[in-house]
């Protein structure tokens, strides 16, 4: 099968890769550069499990062909830490135990921090809201919402350093967000 040339920007780094005009940003983002943080759940948009932020929007990388991140920044769970020291969210669900088994973790802290970057003080039902699109299994959602309600105190749950994108990144996000909408 032919290839075509993707270009674009991951947790601040650029990337230049051949993919097959078929493959899921979060094979690519998995497979090809080994960012495993993101997790595939169900391929079919409705666990969360796989949510990363493109151009600074939260979108779930198993509906978004490799081809249409060309040209984007794209942020993973990986991009959140700052070296060591992890995001606030992240310590969030880790002294609240807004987690058990951990699979759906990456997906809802980039949920959650595309919401707190919309909306810096929600209300619990906000939050709830939010996160209707990532599924858990394990908690029952009470230390989830809590770690994200706890984030959004300490004012810095949303700071998320956003890509300013470029002009391509740009449409092509607006593209692929017009193509996902229901």
């Amino acid at each position: 099968m032919s290839t075509v040339p993707v270009r674009l920007t991951v947790n601040g780094k650029p990337q230049a890769v051949e993919v097959e005009p078929r493959l899921l940003l979060v094979h690519l983002l998995r497979d090809t550069l080994g960012l495993t943080g993101t997790h595939v759940g169900c391929d079919t948009t409705n666990c969360g499990a796989c949510t990363v932020h493109l151009d600074g929007d939260a979108v779930k990388s198993c509906t978004v062909l490799a081809v249409q991140a060309d040209g984007a920044e794209v942020k993973t769970i990986e991009g959140m830490a700052d070296g060591d020291t992890l995001h606030p969210l992240q310590e969030a669900f880790w002294s609240d135990h807004g987690l058990q088994c951990g699979y759906c973790t990456p997906g809802m802290i980039m949920a959650a921090a595309d919401l707190l970057q919309r909306n810096p003080d929600p209300t619990e039902a906000e939050v709830r809201k939010g996160l209707e699109g990532n599924l858990c299994r394990c908690t029952g959602y009470h230390n989830i919402v809590k770690a994200v309600l706890d984030a959004a105190k300490a004012g810095e749950g949303g700071t998320v350093a956003v890509p300013t994108p470029s002009q391509q990144g740009a449409e092509s996000a607006q593209a692929v967000a017009q193509e996902i909408q229901p």
